[in-house]
């Protein structure tokens, strides 16, 4: 079999904490578990979940903005659509 060698610039930081996390997971290497990713990543056996950290805040502004949208839509003032079809909602993106 023959080998490559793949080279990826990061962070040193970022390294560290990968390697932290590697041994954490019970890899004995950052190497290890990068050759395990690699090798699911090419049978297309991995299965990989993104989670987004921390809560966004609006700013005053624009929470005043979403909050007076809202009540012109529970008042009837602000029309809501609901579409019946894909081609219903077309036309009403179109409109």
């Amino acid at each position: 079999m023959q080998r490559a060698v793949l080279q990826i610039p990061l962070p040193k930081e970022l390294k560290l904490d990968a390697e932290k996390a590697a041994l954490d997971y019970g890899f004995s290497s950052l190497q290890e578990i990068l050759r395990v990713f690699i090798k699911k990543l090419a049978s297309k056996t991995v299965s990989l979940t993104f989670e987004e950290k921390g809560v966004v805040y609006l700013s005053e502004k624009n929470e005043k903005r979403y909050e007076k949208m809202m009540r012109d839509i529970e008042s009837g003032k602000e029309k809501l659509y609901t579409a019946k079809s894909v081609d219903d909602f077309i036309k009403q993106l179109n409109a």
